[in-house]
């Protein structure tokens, strides 16, 4: 197949052209060219700007398209517009984070999506990624209607990946002694394999699947907290410890949940965790062993020298635990 994808060199992009090279689809990727330019020999690349640009793509036909990198509607309208007569179907990679409501459990693919009061907004902040995604999604579904699919991921993990969500509980667990684990074992965590998502989004592209998908971790025999470290210690082979901090005592040390405790779902937002995916396990989403994604996301960010930019220090983790022995005095 004849594949253009829009983005194409970081993180998710980079393992989705990693795969389509695997199964022998000829890639061209179009974007900026400021990440990782030539990091794939002998694929075409395209540099150009999709805001006022894209005259580069007119006129070339492509079986398929997947935009990893749309995240304004008025932009993502004007690739999808383009490339509609030039191919027979338009992947676009959304996110989780489109819904309203994260406070239940189990949301689906048919749960309300967020808004945003100035719909006209092209500012990306945390407040409006995922609204600005939501109508991006629905740029894409007026445009091709049957011919297209929309991919929600939630949080991605693997090698690569600069967020470290992830990647920071895989590092952590390396290097042994107590560490501050969020709040209990049972809790759930919910994430997806970089890779996984990559063969799921090219499965639907080339089997031009049309709807909505979610990917994400399932939640039948869904992960708990407990369970994740106990494989991230297994994997770095070290003798890192666990001690499970309750939220009350997190919060009344102020730690930020989202950054230095990547990876958790606060109690008030348990939907973080328990997206329902069961659609796209049903077309085809498979999930690789979880040792895998730890030892390989190890590996990759030992071997670059990866700094963290998410988690905690040694001198806050001293901190919290201090914290919560006296919370048991």
């Amino acid at each position: 197949m004849q594949l253009l994808i829009l983005g194409g060199t970081n993180f998710v992009g980079r393992h989705l052209v990693e795969r389509a090279l695997e199964e022998g689809h000829a890639v061209t990727l179009f974007n900026r060219g400021r990440t990782n330019p030539g990091l794939f020999e002998g694929v075409e690349e395209i540099h150009g700007d999709r805001d006022g640009g894209l005259d580069l793509l007119n006129g070339r036909p492509f079986d398929r398209v997947v935009d990893v990198s749309g995240y304004v509607p008025r932009i993502v309208r004007l690739s999808a517009e383009m490339l509609k007569e030039a191919t027979d179907h338009y992947t676009f990679i959304s996110s989780v984070s489109v819904y309203a409501d994260f406070t239940t459990t189990g949301i689906d693919e048919d749960s309300p999506v967020a808004t945003h009061p100035d719909v006209g907004t092209e500012d990306i902040t945390r407040d409006t990624y995922g609204p600005l995604k939501a109508l991006c999604e629905e740029v894409v579904r007026n445009v091709y209607r049957e011919r297209c699919t929309i991919v929600r991921p939630g949080i991605v993990a693997g090698p690569f990946d600069d967020t470290d969500r992830f990647t920071y509980w895989c590092i952590r667990a390396s290097k042994g002694g107590d560490f501050v684990a969020p709040d209990d074992s049972a809790r759930p965590v919910q994430f997806i394999d970089a890779r996984d998502l990559a063969v799921f989004t090219l499965k639907a592209s080339m089997d031009l699947l049309h709807g909505v998908f979610n990917a994400t971790g399932p939640l039948k025999d869904a992960l708990g907290w407990g369970d994740f470290l106990e494989s991230c210690v297994h994997v770095a082979a070290g003798d890192a410890r666990p001690v499970w901090v309750p939220e009350r005592v997190l919060r009344d040390a102020e730690v930020n949940l989202g950054g230095e405790l990547p990876l958790y779902a606060p109690r008030n937002h348990p939907g973080f965790a328990t997206v329902d995916c069961g659609r796209a396990i049903a077309a085809g989403l498979e999930f690789s062993p979880l040792e895998r994604s730890i030892e390989d996301t190890l590996r990759w960010a030992q071997d670059a020298g990866h700094d963290m930019t998410a988690g905690m220090t040694q001198e806050r983790e001293e901190e919290i635990l201090e914290a919560l022995r006296r919370s048991r005095l």
